[in-house]
C-alpha cells in the first residue's frame, strides 16, 4: 500500500527509512509546540488552546503536505511571523488578535490563490536574493531581540534605550543555561536539541525552585473553541494594514522557498517542478487552516532537512511525523510548566540560525549592502518586520533609480518598494 502511494522505491527508498526520518524530524521541531504557545498566549489568547491548535494544524498541514504533494516536508506555525504577530501587531500596534488572525487569514487566502498562477515564481525570480537574505536575517534579529528581552539579558534604560541585565538573577542565569545548551547541543547535531534544551533547563528551574513542578503528565487536550474561527476579517480590511497583509504574504513566500530550496539541495528533491508546486499549494492551505484553527502563518519547516538527513524522500516521512504530533495533545501539564526562560532561549537561537543567511550577502554592492543593513536593523529596533522590509526595499529602489542602474529595477522590486512607501505614508 504505502509503495503504491508515495512511490518508494521509485525514490530509493523503504517504509524503514521514512519511519525513522519522520521521527527524527517530529524530534527535531516538536518544540514549536510549547514555544509557539508560549510566544502567542502573550495576546490574551488562552495557553492550553494555543497548544492544542498549534498541534493540530501541525498534525493537519504536515499530514497534507505528505499525501498531497509526496516531499517529506513537514510544516507547523513559521517562527518569527509568530512573534511579529505578538509582538508587532497586537502589542506594537494595538490591534485586536481577532485582527491579526484576520490578517493571517487574508494573506493565505491570497497566498492560495496566487498558488495556481505563476505568480510566486515571478515575485521570487524578480527580487533580488539578497534582499531575500536580508529579510530572513532580520526576522533573525528580531525574534534574538525578543528572546533576550523576555530572558531579561537584555533590559530598558532610560538612557541608552537599552542595556545589560541582572546576570546575578537567578532567572537570568537559567535563560543563559538555556541558550549555551540549545548551542551546544545544535552544534553536535543532536537530535532534537531544542526540546531537549528545554527539558533540561526545565528540570534546572524546578530543582531549584525557580518554577513550579508539573502538575501531572498527560491530560486529555484542551478545547480550541475560544480561539477557533474568531478572525476578524472585515476589521482588517483596512488601508493601513495593506502593508501588514503584504509583509506576511511576502515573507511567508520567500521563507518557504528558501526552506524548501535548502531542504531541496540536501536531497535532491523538486527536480520535477509538481512537487515544489503542490508542496506551495499545502503550505498556502495550511496558513488558511492555521488561521482559521487560531494561530500565526503556518509554513514549511527547515527541520524536515533532520529527516531528509536520515533518508526521507517521500510524503510518507511526513505522514509520520504529522502522526507522531498526536502525542503532544495530551502533555499539556508539562507544556504548563515550562518556564518562560527555557523558552525564550530558542528564540535566540533560532535567531542566530536565521541571521547566518547574511554570509552570502554581497556588500561590494553599495545599494545591496545599504538596503540589506537597513532592513536588518530596522526589525529589531522599530520592533516591525514590516518597517524594516519596508524600508530595505525602498532604499534599495531609491539608490539603483538615483545610480542609473536599470538592471536592479525590477517590476518585483518597484512594487513592494511602492507598497512600502504607502506604509510609511500612512504610518
Amino acid at each position: 500500500m504505502f509503495e503504491r502511494i508515495f512511490k518508494l522505491s521509485e525514490h530509493g527508498t523503504n517504509v524503514s527509512t521514512e519511519v525513522r526520518a519522520g521521527f527524527t524530524t517530529f524530534l527535531a521541531m516538536m518544540y514549536i509546540v510549547p514555544v509557539n504557545a508560549s510566544i502567542m498566549s502573550l495576546t490574551g489568547m488562552p495557553f492550553d488552546a494555543l497548544i492544542t491548535a498549534t498541534a493540530v494544524v501541525t498534525i493537519i498541514s504536515t499530514i497534507l503536505n505528505g499525501f498531497w504533494s509526496n516531499t517529506p516536508v513537514a510544516m507547523s506555525v513559521g517562527m518569527g511571523l509568530n512573534a511579529y504577530f505578538t509582538f508587532g501587531l497586537v502589542k506594537g500596534m494595538h490591534l485586536p488578535w481577532q485582527t491579526a488572525l484576520g490578517i493571517v487569514m487574508i494573506s493565505g487566502l491570497i497566498f492560495l490563490a496566487l498558488s495556481l498562477t505563476r505568480f510566486r515564481a515571478w515575485v521570487f525570480e524578480s527580487v533580488p536574493i539578497d534582499l531575500r537574505r536580508a529579510i530572513s536575517a532580520g526576522i533573525g534579529a528580531f525574534i534574538a531581540f525578543i528572546g533576550l528581552k523576555g530572558m531579561g539579558v537584555i533590559v530598558s534604560n532610560p538612557a541608552t534605550f537599552v542595556t545589560l541585565g541582572n546576570l546575578h538573577n537567578p532567572e537570568v542565569l537559567l535563560g543563559v543555561e538555556g541558550f549555551i545548551l540549545a548551542a551546544l547541543f545544535y552544534s553536535y547535531r543532536i537530535k532534537g536539541a531544542f526540546i531537549l534544551s528545554i527539558a533540561l533547563t526545565s528540570i534546572t528551574a524546578w530543582v531549584f525552585g525557580l518554577g513550579k513542578l508539573p502538575e501531572g503528565i498527560i491530560s486529555m487536550p484542551a478545547s480550541i473553541a475560544p480561539i477557533a474561527f474568531k478572525f476578524d476579517i472585515w476589521d482588517a480590511l483596512k488601508l493601513s494594514l495593506v502593508p501588514v497583509i503584504v509583509t506576511f504574504l511576502v515573507t511567508d513566500l520567500f521563507d518557504t522557498i528558501g526552506t524548501l530550496a535548502g531542504i531541496g539541495m540536501r536531497a535532491g528533491l523538486f527536480k520535477d517542478p509538481k512537487e515544489l508546486e503542490k508542496t506551495l499549494q499545502a503550505d498556502a492551505a495550511a496558513t488558511v487552516i492555521g488561521a482559521s484553527l487560531g494561530t500565526s502563518t503556518t509554513t514549511s519547516f527547515i527541520e524536515s532537512a533532520a529527516g531528509v538527513e536520515e533518508g526521507g524522500r517521500t510524503g510518507l516521512t511526513a505522514v509520520v511525523t504529522g502522526l507522531l504530533f498526536i502525542t503532544t495533545l495530551f502533555f499539556l501539564p508539562i507544556y504548563k510548566a515550562i518556564p518562560d526562560n527555557a523558552i525564550y532561549p530558542i528564540l535566540v537561537m533560532v535567531g542566530v540560525l536565521m541571521f547566518g543567511e547574511l554570509r552570502d550577502v554581497d556588500f561590494s554592492d553599495i545599494t545591496t549592502s545599504v538596503s540589506v543593513f537597513l532592513t536588518v536593523i530596522l526589525m529589531p529596533l522599530t520592533y516591525s518586520i514590516t518597517l524594516g522590509l519596508s524600508a530595505g526595499f525602498v532604499v534599495y529602489f531609491i539608490l539603483a533609480l538615483l545610480r542609473g542602474e536599470k538592471e536592479k529595477i525590477t517590476f518585483g522590486t518597484a512594487s513592494i518598494a511602492l507598497i512600502g512607501l504607502l506604509m510609511f505614508i500612512v504610518h
